[in-house]
């Protein structure tokens, strides 16, 4: 057998391939070989950019060309503008992470980006190999954001969007306060919002977002721009510069990730949360926890888990929004509107003890949640039912 050409590679140039890269760059094995490759088709990677909280410094924060201390909130008949306290909302372009992940590569001699199309990741002969433009590479390691998940069961629920990045004919928006969740949009049985990511006061992404359970089919992209169109239509006249759009798979329960010595990132990894559709925060520390697994353990399985009552908790409101949509925008009312916001972003976060979600948990309507619940634990696995 061969001995690997490469030390990894990492099959994706999306969010997760490029935390990665950067995760790697930044540590130990900054002298080690690894290839990124990616096609840098719009297709695999539908969002131009990504939103994120934080209540600290991240490792890729450069790249961030925004970053807001409070956001605007319409929920439940009631609206207004919500500090954020520590915590910072942030947005980065594609474009821009880009950039700034490969400068950090470009000091790594060993580190390279091929652009290519991968057709295959698989464990063989001990080792990875990934298979691009009919070329197959061979390394220790592979990690894989691109190629089709193993066949599991459905998904608890989905999410889907669609984006437009619009300039208005007259001053509209506030930059320096965002529109982070507003309900005022057509519901059609579903739980949906919009929010606006000001630019300029006349330029802005503006995204219609909708959560469905399992029993519940997502709308088609021509629904949700229609609804799009119906919330833009008081603002006047508008120029559309760029679309985007998606439908995403949510699910409580954890993917599974390990295949020989191939490891799935990123979204199909299951790094998405359940009840929020964010990954990014949960991707920068994925990444951060495998590059350390890696320089201490030499392989990159040594990952902490997540904790079973924030996926209990996370199937929940899945099951609570897929039996009454209109929950959700009465949950945000309570969670944004009638308490601090930073409780709330460090519970979305998983960075709560069991005494602060009980908290939270008393300050919504318990009978939609309590009814909910012994469903949630009837299809839960024995193992998952302690916290």
């Amino acid at each position: 057998m061969a001995a690997p050409e490469l030390d990894a590679v990492i099959a994706g140039g999306g969010l997760s391939g490029l935390s990665l890269a950067a995760h790697l760059a930044a540590g130990p094995w900054r002298d080690r070989t690894v290839l990124m490759v990616d096609d840098e088709t719009p297709a695999r990677e539908p969002a131009s950019g990504w939103g994120y909280w934080t209540g600290g410094a991240g490792l890729l924060d450069a790249a961030a060309v925004r970053s807001y201390t409070r956001v605007r909130v319409f929920a439940g008949g009631a609206g207004g503008v919500v500090p954020l306290g520590s915590y910072r909302y942030r947005v980065l372009r594609r474009t821009d992470l880009q950039r700034l992940v490969r400068s950090v590569m470009g000091g790594c001699p060993g580190f390279a980006f091929r652009h290519g199309r991968v057709e295959s990741v698989r464990t063989r002969d001990g080792q990875a190999e990934v298979v691009v433009d009919g070329r197959a590479y061979r390394a220790s390691w592979a990690f894989d954001s691109v190629t089709p998940p193993p066949p599991g069961p459905p998904p608890d629920g989905h999410l889907a969007f669609a984006g437009w990045e619009v300039r208005c004919a007259e001053p509209r928006w506030d930059p320096d306060t965002p529109v982070l969740f507003d309900f005022r949009v057509p519901q059609a049985g579903r739980s949906r919002f919009a929010y606006i990511l000001p630019a300029e006061p006349d330029r802005a992404l503006v995204e219609l977002t909708e959560f469905t359970g399992r029993h519940t089919t997502p709308s088609t992209v021509d629904d949700l721009r229609a609804a799009l169109a119906a919330y833009l239509r008081p603002t006047g006249r508008y120029e559309i510069l760029r679309v985007e759009s998606a439908v995403l798979p949510l699910r409580a329960a954890p993917a599974p990730r390990r295949s020989g010595h191939v490891l799935r990132i990123g979204a199909r990894g299951g790094l998405l949360k359940a009840t929020t559709g964010y990954g990014y925060q949960r991707i920068q520390r994925d990444s951060a926890a495998v590059a350390a697994s890696l320089a201490r353990h030499g392989h990159p399985f040594a990952l902490p888990r997540a904790r079973r009552r924030h996926r209990l908790l996370d199937a929940i409101l899945l099951e609570v929004l897929d039996r009454d949509p209109a929950q959700l925008e009465l949950a945000f009312r309570q969670l944004f509107l009638a308490g601090p916001a930073e409780r709330v972003l460090r519970f979305l976060d998983e960075r709560t003890r069991l005494v602060d979600e009980v908290r939270l948990a008393a300050t919504l309507p318990p009978g939609p949640y309590l009814r909910a619940t012994p469903a949630v634990l009837a299809a839960l696995p024995p193992r998952d039912l302690r916290p």
